[in-house]
């Protein structure tokens, strides 16, 4: 059964209960909200912001502006739109994925920064640690290290127990934490008696990294969130039917434009506690003194229309793990 949920474009109106209209405002914030991709792929997760907002007595218009800024996937536009946001004096900006929050650091160094599903922040080096992050930069992370990147193999193997060579698509180029997604991997690979086939693609050049997986024969497909790739979900997903090859991503999206499966994080959790970190700072707590935050609900969305098509069949033992099914 397909439960996806239903929710309302960027510039929907939502009915708010009175209980919570009726909530005192706290005082009036500009909010900055930088992101990499579109904003029709985030208005699922911007949702779950505006509404945790609004449960916590902020609302737009009222109380809060959020000043949105997108890139479109065009990452070399980031910069310039960090550098707008601080120039129009917001009071926090809210960056999401990783490259619109590395765009967000090398602007500024003053403004709260908090930060949603940024892999790996310690590596990076953008925080010193989890606990105690850096003066103006906190927020949620994305994965938990290796057990989350572990469970995309184990399940890739439970639904195709021969996969013994699995491709990887990365952008380590945008993406620098693509390659802590890979070291983790490759350890969580051994395990499983797996062997890696790491391809390199640009969004929209996925030529030869096809060629790549034809030549190797590989028996599965990993590909790492990257927001580039989105408007090439239905060619990656035809290609891995052509091809027979089971296919896990880290989100969603994909799987709905018919890709196999995804694993990772809750985004609209995600989203709703960036929302908290917000409301705290506002209220006067120092971005050093709010730990960063790993997820802890994880969730796995299976395509069954595309299982039968691959000729798969998906262990029951594996459905039930599912939070979500399409069929």
């Amino acid at each position: 059964m397909n439960r996806r949920e239903v929710v309302a474009g960027l510039a929907g109106t939502v009915a708010w209960p009175v209980a919570l209209r009726a909530q005192p405002s706290p005082r009036s914030a500009k909010i900055g909200y930088l992101a990499a991709g579109w904003p029709e792929n985030s208005a699922r997760v911007l949702e779950a912001f505006r509404r945790r907002l609004h449960e916590l007595g902020r609302f737009e218009g009222q109380s809060i502006t959020i000043d949105y800024r997108f890139a479109e996937n065009d990452y070399a536009r980031l910069p310039r739109l960090a550098a707008e946001l601080v120039e129009s004096k917001v009071d926090i900006i809210v960056a999401a994925p990783t490259p619109a929050v590395a765009a967000a650091r090398n602007a500024t160094k003053t403004i709260p920064i908090v930060m949603i599903a940024a892999i790996d922040p310690v590596g990076l080096g953008w925080v010193a640690n989890l606990t105690h992050p850096s003066e103006n930069l906190t927020g949620i992370s994305y994965g938990v290290g290796v057990e989350t990147f572990a469970k995309e193999l184990e399940l890739l193997k439970e639904i195709s127990p021969y996969v013994r060579l699995v491709a990887v698509l990365s952008n380590t180029a945008a993406y620098p934490s693509h390659r802590f997604v890979l070291d983790t991997m490759q350890t969580a690979a051994r395990s499983f008696g797996i062997e890696l086939l790491p391809l390199e693609v640009q969004p929209n050049d996925f030529r030869d990294a096809f060629i790549a997986i034809e030549k190797h024969g590989a028996d599965a497909l990993v590909v790492n969130t990257d927001v580039g790739y989105l408007p090439e979900a239905r060619r990656l997903a035809d290609f891995a039917l052509a091809h027979r090859l089971p296919t896990i991503y880290h989100i969603r999206a994909p799987v709905e434009a018919g890709g196999l499966m995804s694993y990772g994080p809750n985004a609209i959790d995600l989203w709703a506690r960036a929302a908290e970190y917000v409301d705290k700072i506002l209220r006067g707590a120092e971005p050093g003194d709010l730990p960063v935050e790993q997820p802890t609900r994880f969730q796995l969305l299976l395509n069954l229309k595309t299982a039968k098509a691959l000729g798969i069949t998906i262990p029951l033992t594996v459905q039930a793990q599912a939070d979500e099914v399409i069929e």
